[in-house]
C-alpha cells in the first residue's frame, strides 16, 4: 500500500497536469474517424476511456511449457519438432500435425489452411505455437495455434509480460488494442488520470489509481496469474470498488432527482383500511402488517414513495398492494397496477375487483387484447377519475392512457421490465409532482443484486407465509419413466385433487411453445380418458385462456396442460400436484416459481420434474437445489450464481448492471462499504459525482433523465 501523505500529494499534482478525460482518442496514433466510430461501440471516446477499457482475461506467453505435462482448456506456449502432418477427411476436412518435444505429443488441427501451409508444415519443421488445449479423440489438441518456425537462425524471444485480452468489437483486433493502450499508458507521464475518490473517504488508503491501470494493463510476468484470472488481485479490487461506487451513486442520483420533484403525500384513511381488513376474512400475517405499514409511512410524506417489496411465493403481496391503493384512492387520488402477462393481470382483476367493489370503489382494466370499444370505455374512464383503481398489462404504459390524478402506480414482478419502464411510468402522474411507486416480485433478489440494481430503492420483505400454507415435496424423474408419472397424475384426480402439467421449450416462440403442449394435451387425453382436461397457452385468445382457467379453478377441469405462462397469478387452492417437462430448460427461479402454483391449500403437495436423459452437470445441480430447499431467498442466491446477474435480472435489465470489471458475486463482499461511501461523497463531495458517472457508465445513466 502506498503512504496515504505522499498520494494525497500526488493527487494534487495530478489536478495541475491536463486530464485525459479531455484527450480524444484520435489523438493517438494511427485512429482516425473510421477507427473512431469502431472504437465508439466499446463506448472508447477519449484516451481515459481507453485506460479504463481493462482486460477481462490474461494469457501467459512468457515461458514455454513442456507437452508432457498440459492440461485441457489451458492457453500455452510450446515448441518441438512436426512428426507427421496430414489432410484427414472425417466429419470436416483438416490438416493436423503431430508436434513433439522431449515429454509428449499434442495434435495441432487446422479446418481452414491453404496450400503453402500444407507445404511448410512437413515432419522434421521444428515450431513454436500458442493456442487452447483441447480434449480430442486422440489425447490433447490445439485448433488453430498461432505458431512460427524455429529456424536456429535467430532464436525468437517471449513475451516479458502476460498478454491482456481486451472485449473487443467487429473490425478491432486484440493486436490494435493492445497497441492503442500502449500510447495511452505513455500518455499518462505528461497528464493525469484524475483520483476522484476522496481521501477522507477510505478507511485504509489504497493503491494509487495510475499505479492500478499501468499494472492490469501491463502485468508482469511474474504477477500472480491466478489472482488476476479470478478478479482478486488488490488492483483489481481498487478498480472495481470504484466501478461500483460510481454505479452506486448513479442510483442515489435518480433516487435524489425524482424525490426532488416531490408528490402530493398521503395520509393513512383509518376507516377505509379497517372496512377493508374486515371484509377479506382472514388475519394479516406479522410480515404483511409490518410491510403495509412501512409503506403507509412512505405514502404519507410529500415526496415520491420508492419502495420494493420482495416475498417469497404465496406470501400475500397482492393483499398488501391492495392496502397501498386504497390509501391513494381515500385521499382522492388513482392508483395503478401492472402485471407482465395477461394472465396475472386477470388474476389482480379478480381480486382487486372483489375486495374493492363492496367499499364502493370502481376498478377499471386495460390489457392490450381489448376490442376496440372496450378500451375506449375504460380509458375514458380512466380519464375522468371514474375508474379509481386501475390494472392492467403494458398497455398501462402507452401514450393514449391518461389518468385524472394518478398517486400510485404498482408494478408486479418487476423484473419482467427495464429500469426505464418503471421510470417512465411514473410520468402518467398530473400535476407539479410524481406519482408514489411500489415494486413488487415474487422472485427472490439476492442481497448483492438488491444492493446494487436497485439502489434507488428503499427494500421491505415479507418473510413469512400465511397459516396453511403447505411446503412442496419435489422429485426428479427420468422421462423413461413417464408412464409411471401419468398413473400418479390420475391417482391423485381421481381422488378429488387438481394437477398441473407444465410444457417447456427451449425455443423464445409462443407459437412452437403452443403446439407442444396441444400436442402433450392430446396424448394425455387419449392416455387419461377418465380425467378432464383442459389447455392453457399463450396464443389462447383471453376469453379462451379466461374459460380455461375458471373451469379449472371452479374444479370442472382437473389436468391443466400449459406453458409458462402460468408462472404467476393461478391461485388454486385444490392444485396439489404439478409436473414440469423438461425443467432442465429453465432457471432456478422460473421453476421456483412454477412450483408456487401448488402447496396453496392444506393437502399435501408435490413436484415432479421430469427432465430429458442425459442430464448435464449444470442442469443436475439446478434439480438437485429445487429439490433440497422451497426457501427462495437460497434459491435465488444459487440462481445468481449459476446465471449471473443479467438473466437472473431478466433480458430487459441485463444492460442496466453489465460492469466492466466489477462482478456482483466476487465483489459483494465491498457492497456494505461502497454503500457508506456513495452517501458520503453525495453528502460532502458533489464535485466529483459527475466525473465518477461518466468514467464507469459512461452514456448508459440516460435513465437517470426519466
Amino acid at each position: 500500500m502506498s503512504d496515504p501523505t505522499t498520494s494525497a500529494d500526488s493527487r494534487t499534482a495530478a489536478l495541475s497536469v491536463p486530464s485525459l478525460m479531455t484527450v480524444d482518442v484520435t489523438a493517438l496514433k494511427g485512429v482516425g474517424k473510421q477507427l473512431a466510430d469502431k472504437l465508439s461501440k466499446l463506448h472508447i471516446h477519449s484516451v481515459q476511456d481507453l485506460l479504463f477499457h481493462l482486460p477481462l482475461r490474461y494469457m501467459d506467453r512468457t515461458r514455454v511449457s513442456a507437452i508432457g505435462g498440459l492440461q485441457p482448456m489451458a492457453n500455452v506456449v510450446i515448441e518441438g519438432e512436426v512428426r507427421a502432418c496430414d489432410v484427414v477427411f472425417g466429419r470436416r476436412r483438416s490438416l493436423v500435425c503431430k508436434l513433439q518435444d522431449g515429454s509428449g505429443l499434442i495434435t495441432l488441427r487446422f479446418f481452414h489452411f491453404s496450400a503453402a501451409q500444407k507445404k511448410r508444415l512437413v515432419a522434421g519443421a521444428r515450431i513454436r505455437c500458442f493456442g487452447e488445449t483441447r480434449r480430442g479423440a486422440s489425447g490433447l489438441e490445439i485448433y488453430h495455434p498461432e505458431y512460427d518456425f524455429l529456424d536456429g537462425k535467430q532464436p525468437l524471444e517471449l513475451e516479458s509480460r502476460l498478454t491482456p485480452v481486451y472485449p473487443a468489437t467487429e473490425g478491432i483486433t486484440q493486436a490494435r488494442l493492445r497497441g492503442l493502450s500502449e500510447q495511452a499508458l505513455e500518455l499518462m507521464d505528461s497528464h493525469s488520470v484524475q483520483e476522484l475518490i476522496p481521501d477522507d473517504a477510505w478507511k485504509h488508503h489504497p493503491y494509487p489509481l495510475a499505479e492500478a491501470i499501468a499494472f492490469l494493463h501491463h502485468p508482469p510476468k511474474d504477477a500472480p496469474i491466478d489472482q488476476l484470472l479470478e478478479g482478486t488481485h488488490p488492483y483489481q479490487q481498487r478498480l472495481a470498488f470504484e466501478e461500483l461506487l460510481a454505479h452506486h451513486i448513479s442510483m442515489l442520483r435518480v433516487r435524489q432527482k425524482l424525490q426532488a420533484e416531490g408528490a402530493e403525500a398521503l395520509p393513512t384513511p383509518k376507516p377505509l383500511l379497517t372496512a377493508f381488513q374486515k371484509g377479506l376474512g382472514f388475519q394479516l400475517t406479522g410480515a404483511q402488517q409490518r410491510v403495509a405499514d412501512e409503506i403507509a409511512a412512505d405514502l404519507s410524506q410529500p415526496f415520491p414513495m420508492l419502495r420494493l417489496v420482495q416475498g417469497d411465493v404465496g406470501s400475500g403481496k397482492t393483499v398488501v398492494a391492495a392496502m397501498a391503493a386504497l390509501q391513494a384512492v381515500g385521499n382522492g387520488f388513482q392508483a395503478a397496477i401492472m402485471a407482465p402477462t395477461e394472465i396475472l393481470a386477470e388474476q389482480h382483476r379478480q381480486s382487486f375487483t372483489q375486495w374493492m367493489e363492496p367499499l364502493g370503489i370502481k376498478v377499471g382494466w386495460l390489457s392490450g387484447r381489448q376490442k376496440a370499444a372496450q378500451r375506449r370505455e375504460q380509458l375514458a374512464a380512466i380519464a375522468s377519475g371514474e375508474a379509481q383503481v386501475v390494472v392492467g398489462t403494458h398497455a398501462l404504459f402507452q401514450d393514449d392512457v391518461h389518468f385524472a390524478d394518478l398517486g400510485l402506480t404498482i408494478i408486479d414482478e418487476q423484473h419482467r421490465f427495464g429500469v426505464n419502464q418503471r421510470l417512465a411510468f411514473r410520468q402518467k402522474a398530473s400535476g407539479q409532482g410524481r406519482s408514489h411507486q411500489l415494486i413488487m416480485t415474487a422472485t427472490p433478489i439476492p442481497r448483492t443484486l438488491a444492493m446494487s440494481a436497485y439502489a434507488d430503492l428503499d427494500c421491505s420483505i415479507i418473510d413469512e407465509l400465511p397459516p396453511g400454507r403447505t411446503p412442496v415435496s419435489t422429485v426428479a424423474i427420468s422421462n423413461d419413466r413417464r408412464a409411471q408419472v401419468i398413473e400418479r397424475v390420475r391417482a391423485a384426480c381421481l381422488d378429488g385433487r387438481q394437477a398441473y402439467w407444465v410444457c417447456t421449450l427451449i425455443e423464445e416462440s409462443e407459437m412452437l411453445e403452443a403446439k407442444a403442449a396441444q400436442e402433450v394435451a392430446e396424448t394425455l387425453e387419449r392416455e387419461l380418458p377418465d380425467l378432464s382436461v383442459g389447455l392453457v397457452h399463450g396464443r389462447l385468445k383471453a376469453a379462451d385462456k379466461e374459460a380455461q382457467m375458471s373451469a379449472f379453478k371452479a374444479g370442472e377441469l382437473q389436468l391443466l396442460v400449459a406453458t409458462t405462462v402460468i408462472e404467476v397469478g393461478v391461485d388454486v387452492p385444490n392444485a396439489s400436484l404439478m409436473i414440469i417437462e423438461n425443467p432442465e430448460r429453465l432457471g432456478l427461479a422460473q421453476l421456483h416459481q412454477l412450483r408456487g402454483r401448488v402447496g396453496r391449500g392444506e393437502a399435501e403437495s408435490h413436484c415432479v420434474l421430469l427432465y430429458g436423459s442425459p442430464l448435464s452437470n449444470y442442469g443436475r445441480e439446478r434439480l438437485t437445489v429445487m429439490r433440497e430447499t422451497n426457501d427462495g431467498f437460497v434459491i435465488a442466491e444459487k440462481d445468481l450464481q449459476l446465471r449471473g446477474p443479467g438473466e437472473v435480472l431478466g433480458t430487459r435489465q441485463t444492460g442496466d448492471v453489465s460492469f466492466r470489471l466489477a462482478d456482483i458475486q466476487r465483489d459483494g463482499h465491498l457492497l456494505p462499504r461502497v454503500k457508506e461511501v456513495a452517501t458520503h461523497i453525495m453528502a460532502t463531495h458533489p464535485e466529483v459525482v459527475e466525473a465518477l458517472i461518466s468514467r464507469w457508465l459512461g452514456h448508459s445513466e440516460n435513465y437517470a433523465n426519466v
